[in-house]
């Protein structure tokens, strides 16, 4: 019986750190492929663009431009 209840136990706290380590990554994957798909697809470049320094600084003037 005893044993079962740490089995339990021991599950449990693996599928909750696998949680917090998981989601955030799904999240990243999310992201980097919103940004790839919208600049490839909708903005016509190259994939490698998106990676550039340069872009994302046009795009940070581009908005907050006075």
């Amino acid at each position: 019986m005893a044993e079962e209840a740490q089995e339990t136990v021991r599950q449990r706290s693996f599928w909750r750190i696998a949680r917090h380590f998981l989601i955030p990554l799904l999240l990243v994957l999310a992201l980097f492929g919103g940004l790839i798909a919208g600049y490839v697809v909708l903005g016509h470049q190259s994939a490698g663009g998106v990676l550039e320094w340069k872009t994302w600084k046009h795009v940070y003037d581009l908005v907050f431009a006075p």
